[in-house]
């Protein structure tokens, strides 16, 4: 098999996945960039885990990191397997070859005084006079005051966000569901300066993009991801924040995470049930299993300092029960 018929049955493959309701970005992604790497060794023949490992250990980050070579293997394996109907031959690269792909990472969560200084550098993105700085000012503030993911609030589009009522509609989101977000009143106060701001530059409609892109022939739609994710990188050097989770930096995703920490922090110290207030946050987070909203319980060092600190504070009282 040469990388041409393998390019095809993966433009089947993914056809496939996708009317089943697959998104497959990241899958795709290395899916395809996969395919690439055959051309660029001229394969032919079945395909290899020895190839597969080959290309896996050639990720754009150039990490050296054995786990970022195991999600790259693990995306490889449901295409693997679709390809063993039309190449029997075909080798599906098992856990072995790098080690089974780590549970998820230690997040970086954010000091407030951390978040305070992200938005004053954001604030003062040049140039003078330009759309950029409140764009950015109001997108991380947005991220960090409702825990959205960056794809959705880069998504909302103008009717999406009533400042009359203080509500978002996210839809569509990670997992194929819309879901309310209530704002609270200086996040509104916030979105009402920012509109006010880019209606002077835009004249948009309820179906307009909520955040803009701002140069030139691309003003006024939608901000690409890509550019986000670039300011932030040279606002995080700038800013020189030390590292606290275990990826290779504080990442935007790391603000959503913050979010959810910081919650269940006051919960803890409100003294409030936890069990009771968990399926909201997974809600208003739009997790699809109340297990996501549950990890930050054990992976996050400061929610499971509290945790302990209540533990023991219930065992003490039992103890006194039996004195």
């Amino acid at each position: 098999m040469n990388s041409a018929i393998t390019k095809n049955h993966l433009d089947n493959y993914l056809q496939e996945r996708r009317r089943l309701g697959f998104k497959l970005t990241t899958h795709s992604g290395c899916c395809k960039d996969f395919v690439r790497y055959l051309e660029t060794q001229k394969h032919q023949g079945p395909l290899t885990a020895k190839q597969m490992a080959a290309w896996a250990k050639q990720d754009k980050w150039q990490t050296g990191n054995p786990a970022t070579w195991a999600r790259r293997l693990k995306a490889l394996r449901p295409f693997m397997r679709y390809l063993q109907q039309f190449e029997p031959l075909t080798e599906v690269p098992t856990f072995l070859v790098f080690g089974p792909v780590p549970e998820r990472g230690t997040p970086h969560i954010f000091h407030e005084q951390e978040i305070v200084d992200l938005l004053a550098a954001a604030r003062a993105l040049g140039p003078p006079g330009d759309l950029r700085a409140s764009i950015h000012e109001t997108l991380f503030g947005l991220i960090a005051a409702c825990g959205l993911r960056l794809c959705e609030a880069v998504q909302l589009l103008d009717h999406d966000v009533d400042l009359t009522v203080g509500m978002l509609t996210v839809r569509q989101t990670k997992f194929g569901k819309s879901r309310h977000v209530p704002l609270h009143p200086t996040t509104v106060a916030a979105l009402q300066r920012y509109r006010q701001l880019r209606n002077r530059f835009v004249k948009g409609t309820p179906e307009s993009p909520f955040f803009i892109a701002w140069r030139g022939k691309f003003l006024g739609h939608r901000l690409p991801s890509r550019s986000v994710d670039r300011t932030f990188a040279t606002l995080r050097e700038r800013l020189g924040w030390p590292n606290r989770g275990m990826h290779h930096a504080a990442r935007i995703h790391d603000l959503r995470h913050t979010f959810a920490v910081r919650r269940m922090m006051l919960w803890h110290q409100d003294g409030t049930d936890i069990d009771q207030a968990m399926l909201a946050l997974s809600t208003y987070m739009g997790h699809t299993k109340i297990s996501n909203t549950y990890w930050y319980l054990t992976a996050v060092p400061e929610l499971m300092t509290l945790a302990a600190d209540k533990f023991e504070r219930f065992l003490q009282a039992k103890e006194a029960e039996h004195a």
